[in-house]
């Protein structure tokens, strides 16, 4: 695989590149980078003087982004280096240490592992407990982990864990130490009496187990630590204008992803959380639904300049209020007062914010009030209209430049504005450059923005450079695994590849995260059935038709709505029903050439209709683009249709009036 170069982008793609003056590791530092990361996922680096370099990505395998200045050999020095093993731990204590093997930590190829109740995924960077319970770790938190299950039991040195995880690449000790105090927090969290992390004084560090320690002597136990964890109800707007609704929303999303930055608090997603609001469930049903400790709830009521917030904590146990505040502030105090709301939850469960999460929490995108408010409101379309209805995709863009407009440094209303370019170019063939340029200016902006990473991805795999797309979406993922953009683009990059089990799990994991999108669980559902999982796929098609139907209670006739609810349909075998709605659909959106595909792959797929498909794909390809006509070849939801001469027709005629070619 390999890794993303950004001023790769020039080449083939006619738009200029995203960066200046990269030049390849493997090409400058040859034999002796190739001993040093052990293959081809090698990284890029921008030349600062003969011997400093900066780097901009590394090897994306194990999740190694850093942005420090490197002092490496010259590139004479590197090629007279003979490649090999990696380079030995140095200055490691003697006699305290067995000889253990110091294999770099590759998360992708690592094994599951059992402590306990705890099955360790490194791979998915996933602890689940038996009792349901689950965390994901940073990546190099697992790399940490895994190498402590490596040692068994058995003590490694800084020098040898360094060398393990992280090898060729200088981390800081502080980067260890908060690694180990993770895992330390998860110890006495998930992991209570399951694991803990021992330091062996001036020697390194060795995990302990309960197995490990069966034959030590009897000991009290501590009492478990209560596990802190809360769900943020969605705020009700209480504004007397009912399409305020986004902007409450928008503040309830904002302080679950601040109180996510909590490392010692477990938050529920996003996604499940805002299940409840048409549930009708009080703050306790809802706790014992989730299995929380605490619920937040509140409103939200917007007039004029000023906004008022109510917010009150509730623990779960005793139904009883621990927290509870009113605030009345003029409209452009509002992200300090999320910041004030998020704060004021963290000490009211007496947890202690460590300096980076103070400062995570206080760091926003912009601190113009207009341009969040038209980049929430472009969201609001986004979620569930991205690659749809081109209408939705002008109002999006419409309301990114603005945003972008008032405040040229906002990089999350840059990338929004990318993803709607990119669809309106690509899918629907508007003129324009594909939102590139957007992309980039995102990047410059937040070098760490996955959102932009993952609509660069898209626009790779666009221009036909599917490698390359793989990489840029796994650094996306590095740098934010719980990014929604991040995780639904991975899935869909896989579904193209026909990496179906990938793609199932990167739309399992954005179908919890951010906005409920109707999307994600119908791409979810065609790659397990692709996979041959009917029971998954059911799975996947009954939460697909439940969103859809709460989407079209607000919006009858959206087309994104009504192609996911008939794909659910079809999977869940309720022809009847599936038929009716594509006939109202049909009569609402005639000239909607996106539904007429997901009908199409309805018919073909799940009901083995061949001729029904062959009707509603005719109009599409007579119109396709090149990007989508691309997308139809890959699709296996069309497979049934394959070979049969009428759709090879209709192909080959796309193929000819578009002038590409059938590779």
């Amino acid at each position: 695989m390999k890794t993303p170069d950004p001023a790769a982008l020039t080449g083939s793609a006619p738009h200029g590149p995203v960066g200046q003056d990269l030049v390849s590791i493997r090409e400058i530092l040859g034999p002796w980078a190739r001993a040093l990361h052990g293959g081809p996922g090698l990284g890029y680096l921008s030349l600062a003087n003969a011997n400093q370099w900066r780097l901009c990505q590394m090897d994306l395998r194990d999740g190694m982004t850093d942005g420090r200045d490197y002092t490496l050999p010259s590139a004479a020095t590197a090629a007279s280096e003979p490649a090999g093993a990696l380079p030995a731990a140095q200055g490691a204590p003697t006699g305290a240490l067995a000889p253990i093997a110091l294999t770099p930590v590759v998360l992708a190829r690592e094994p599951s592992a059992r402590l306990g109740p705890l099955r360790i995924e490194p791979a998915l960077r996933r602890i689940a407990h038996d009792d349901g319970r689950e965390v994901f770790l940073e990546p190099r938190v697992m790399q940490l982990l895994a190498a402590l299950i490596r040692a068994g039991g058995q003590v490694l040195s800084r020098d040898q864990i360094f060398a393990a995880c992280w090898p060729g690449v200088v981390v800081g000790e502080d980067a260890l130490n908060r690694a180990v105090s993770r895992l330390r927090r998860l110890a006495g969290e998930i992991g209570a009496g399951a694991f803990d992390v021992e330091t062996v004084t001036k020697v390194g560090y060795r995990l302990t187990t309960a197995c490990a320690e069966q034959a030590a002597p009897p000991q009290v136990a501590a009492p478990e630590r209560p596990r802190l964890s809360i769900c943020v109800m969605p705020f009700a707007n209480m504004s007397d204008d009912p399409q305020q609704a986004y902007f409450s929303d928008g503040i309830s999303e904002d302080i679950i992803t601040d109180l996510n930055k909590v490392s010692a608090l477990f938050v529920v997603a996003r996604t499940t959380a805002f299940a409840f609001r048409d549930a009708g469930l009080d703050a306790r049903e809802a706790a014992r639904q989730l299995n929380v400790s605490h619920v937040l709830a509140g409103s939200v009521r917007r007039e004029g300049g000023r906004v008022r917030i109510t917010a009150e904590l509730i623990d779960a146990a005793s139904g009883g209020q621990i927290w509870a505040e009113r605030y009345d502030r003029e409209l452009t105090g509002i992200f300090a007062l999320q910041d004030e709301i998020s704060e004021a939850i963290v000490a009211a469960l007496k947890l202690q914010l460590l300096p980076e999460e103070k400062q995570a929490i206080e760091q926003r995108g912009t601190a113009n009030l207009e341009a969040y408010n038209l980049y929430l409101m472009a969201r609001r379309y986004y979620v569930n209209g991205r690659d749809g209805e081109a209408p939705e995709l002008e109002r999006i863009v419409r309301l990114c430049v603005r945003a972008t407009e008032i405040d040229p440094s906002f990089a999350r209303a840059w990338a929004l504005l990318a993803w709607g370019q990119n669809a309106l170019h690509f899918i629907h063939s508007r003129p324009g450059e594909g939102g590139l340029k957007a992309a980039q200016r995102a990047l410059e902006l937040d070098p760490n923005l996955a959102a932009a990473h993952a609509i660069l991805a898209r626009y790779l795999w666009q221009d036909g450079r599917n490698e390359e797309a793989k990489a840029w979406v796994e650094l996306a993922l590095e740098l934010e695994p719980d990014s929604w953009e991040a995780n639904a683009e991975a899935g869909r990059i896989a579904y193209l590849q026909h990496r179906f089990e990938d793609a199932a799990r990167h739309y399992e994991r954005a179908s919890v995260l951010g906005d409920p999108s109707v999307n994600d669980p119908a791409m979810m559902m065609s790659a397990y059935a692709a996979m041959g999982d009917t029971e998954a796929m059911r799975r996947a098609a009954r939460m697909a038709l439940a969103r859809s139907e709460r989407l079209l209670a607000r919006h009858d006739s959206h087309g994104v709505g009504l192609s996911s609810g008939v794909l659910a349909l079809a999977a869940l075998g309720e022809a009847e029903r599936m038929r009716s709605w594509i006939e109202r659909a049909l009569l609402i959106g005639p000239d909607n050439l996106t539904m007429r595909y997901n009908f199409a792959c309805a018919m073909a797929a799940y009901l083995g209709d061949v001729e029904g498909a062959l009707e509603l794909i005719g109009p599409v390809l007579a119109e396709v683009s090149a990007t989508k006509l691309r997308y139809v070849r890959c699709d296996v939801d069309l497979d049934r249709l394959r070979g049969h001469p009428r759709f090879e027709a209709m192909m080959a005629a796309a193929a000819a009036r578009l002038g590409v070619t059938d590779s």
